[in-house]
């Protein structure tokens, strides 16, 4: 695959960061070595090779998720700045 300034712009767009004209050249070589391993890895014979989800054969041991009170609903609020009877008041941070 060839890499150009119009692929680093794409790809900055869609990655949704901000780059300067002057890194771009850099980035053309930087992807392109990226781009030159991967086909490297695509050359490899990997047929009698198990795919991995984890590094290592363990598992997991999961316990019973029970609800149970730890703490009192007065107790948590007992500490926080703003709070109603039942909840804790935070600043609204996600605008439309």
């Amino acid at each position: 695959m060839n890499i150009n300034e119009e692929t680093i712009y794409k790809v900055a767009n869609l990655a949704r960061i901000e780059i300067k004209d002057a890194e771009v050249p850099g980035l053309i070589e930087e992807m392109s070595k990226i781009l030159t391993f991967m086909e490297q890895l695509n050359a490899l014979d990997t047929q009698d090779i198990a795919p991995l989800v984890y590094m290592n054969e363990a598992e997991n041991v999961w316990r019973e998720d029970v609800a149970k009170e730890e703490i009192s609903v007065e107790d948590a609020l007992k500490n926080a700045a703003e709070h109603n009877d039942r909840y804790f008041m935070v600043p609204k941070i996600i605008e439309k």
